[in-house]
Order: C-alpha cells, then sequence, then structure tokens
C-alpha cells in the first residue's frame, strides 16, 4: 500500500478531539463526522484527471477544467452513512452503492449481510467510506467484493486509523490508498480502538 495519507490540518485535529469526547451529543456528532468527510473529500479527490473546454464567462472567454473520472461513494454500513453527506458535498455528482458488513462480536470477522453498487465501477475512482479503521477486516472484505464486481481504482478514507488494520489492508490489498484524519495507538482486546471514539454508528445514530 502507498503510505497512508494523513489529514494533519490543525482544524481537522480539533474536531477529532471533539469527536473523542464522550460528552459530545448525537447532533454534534454528526455534524462533526460530515465535516471530516469533506477534507478526505478533498485530500481523495486531489489526483482526479481532468479536462480542458472553453466557457464563455461575461467578460470573455476562458480556458477551464472538469473532471474526466466518475467517482463512485461506497459507504460501509452503517457508519459509513454518516461520511456520505459531506462527501457529496465536495462531489455532489458522484454516484452511492451500498455495503453491509458487520463485525462478529466473537471472532471479530466481518459478515456480508448486504450489496448494492452502480454496475459501472471499473470505470471511475472508487472511495470507500468507513469512519473507523479498526482490524481492517470489514474494509478488506469490502474491498475484496468491489474488486469482484469490477473495480479496479479504490481509495478508503476513514476518521480514525489503527496500526493493525492499516497492516491488514497492506496485506491483503497493496494497491489500494488510504487516507484518514488521525492514526491511533492500536486496538484493546474487544477491536476497539484506543484512545478512539467509541462506536462511530452508536454515536452517529444514537443508539448507545
Amino acid at each position: 500500500m502507498r503510505p497512508i495519507r494523513c489529514v494533519s490540518h490543525p482544524v481537522a485535529l480539533e474536531k477529532i478531539g471533539r469527536l473523542r469526547d464522550r460528552s459530545t451529543d448525537v447532533s454534534e456528532f454528526r455534524r462533526l463526522v460530515r465535516e471530516l468527510a469533506i477534507l478526505l473529500a478533498i485530500e481523495a479527490t486531489s489526483d482526479m484527471p481532468s479536462v480542458e473546454y472553453i466557457v464563455q464567462t461575461p467578460v470573455a472567454q476562458a480556458r477551464v477544467t472538469r473532471i474526466a473520472e466518475p467517482v463512485i461513494l461506497v459507504p460501509i454500513l452503517r457508519a459509513g452513512l454518516g461520511m456520505v453527506d459531506g462527501m457529496l458535498q465536495w462531489v455532489p455528482e458522484a454516484r452511492v452503492g451500498h455495503l453491509g458488513m458487520y463485525r462478529d462480536p466473537q471472532t471479530l470477522s466481518p459478515v456480508e449481510y448486504y450489496a448494492n453498487t452502480p454496475p459501472e465501477l471499473n470505470e471511475g475512482v472508487v472511495i470507500v467510506l468507513d469512519p473507523m479503521l479498526a482490524t481492517g477486516g470489514s474494509a478488506a472484505a469490502a474491498l475484496a467484493v468491489l474488486k469482484a464486481r469490477g473495480a479496479k481504482r479504490i481509495k478508503v478514507t476513514a476518521i480514525l486509523a489503527a496500526p493493525e488494520g492499516i497492516a491488514k489492508l497492506d496485506e491483503l490489498h497493496p494497491d489500494v490508498e488510504l487516507y484518514a484524519i488521525a492514526v491511533d495507538e492500536g486496538l484493546n482486546s474487544h477491536g476497539y480502538i484506543v484512545p478512539g471514539l467509541g462506536d462511530a454508528g452508536d454515536r452517529i445514530f444514537g443508539t448507545l
């Protein structure tokens, strides 16, 4: 895998601090996740190919550019849904697929329960949305599904990542680029990121 790209902007790190705080309520937590998703979208699309064309301004002609590659967002359900709106603010023309993965509480292995993606995965860049890259099992399984469905160029975006999850993707999907806001210390015995921010899905949807 190419080196992980961290969005180390001071404003992003300040938002991470508020996400970590257990006293942050549901509405603020959702807003922070959405805002951090915008920053991740900016980073993940910074190398998009473009083509030039001419427009007429009120004053003269101008040479401008437009993105030449489709963008397909694929949140891993359910926590990844919290990142969709932020991503779409930056790339509103993106198409959105969905992959349902949950982690078995006993084995910590991913279990797929739903998959619905656009048919043209091979025609653009596929950006996977997974707020917490912990063990990396769910992300790795999602990437395998996307590749089997034809995806060629894939990026993974996470708000927090653990070294174990990064290593898992490095082992199984070294061709996939990874973007994160921060990398934490590691995992506890239950597979949660430490210090982390708890269960992102529960905190986004208020199901604590």
